[in-house]
């Protein structure tokens, strides 16, 4: 089969229309020519499947110490049973607004697809915003600022429906110690 693509640009001035075929584009000895061309999560953004939720006030509980059964404490990403989407993490965001006392901090994953996660383990706890901010968009006021660590998983955790993850320490943090922030991105199955 041969394949023929432009030396070049596509020369454009605007956005080129969903469904309308380009050619694709090559260096001038013949290499494919591969971009991210916006920011690293753009494309997922502008589709309004990047999402961001976090505490704006300080947990209120202590985490729970070492990965377990039992859960407690800390916020909770879950993906209910019967969603239509995997949920992608992306980054996990970590401050201590008192003296961090977890010599290791997290994240701990589970999964029950029978059962919907209730008790002590909750959904997020703070309104998932929409990356996307335009038309129809709400304010996203959860973020990254002010958090100590970050860490870029790089969309390595995938939770399926039925699957949730939680921040860990291999001691109990004191409640009203922890912020965190979650940014995932919604991947239908």
């Amino acid at each position: 089969m041969l394949v023929q693509k432009q030396v070049g640009p596509v020369s454009t001035t605007s956005s080129i229309s969903a469904g309308v075929l380009v050619p694709g584009r090559t260096g001038n000895m013949g290499e494919d020519i591969v971009s991210e061309l916006h920011g690293r999560y753009y494309e997922a953004t502008y589709r309004r499947s990047m999402f961001t939720a976090g505490v704006s006030t300080l947990i209120a509980t202590a985490t729970t110490a070492s990965p377990t059964t039992t859960i407690t404490g800390a916020q909770v990403l879950y993906n209910p049973i019967g969603n239509t989407v995997n949920v992608v993490l992306n980054k996990v965001a970590l401050g201590f607004a008192l003296a961090n006392l977890a010599g290791v901090v997290g994240i701990a994953t589970g999964y029950n697809g029978s059962t919907a996660i209730s008790g002590t383990l909750t959904t997020v706890t703070a309104t998932p915003k929409s990356r996307f901010v335009g038309p129809g968009a709400a304010l996203a006021t959860t973020g990254f600022a002010m958090q100590q660590m970050t860490y870029d998983l790089e969309g390595g955790i995938i939770l399926p429906p039925g699957g949730y993850a939680t921040i860990w320490s291999n001691f109990i943090i004191p409640a009203s110690s922890l912020l965190s922030t979650f940014q995932w991105e919604e991947v239908p199955v």
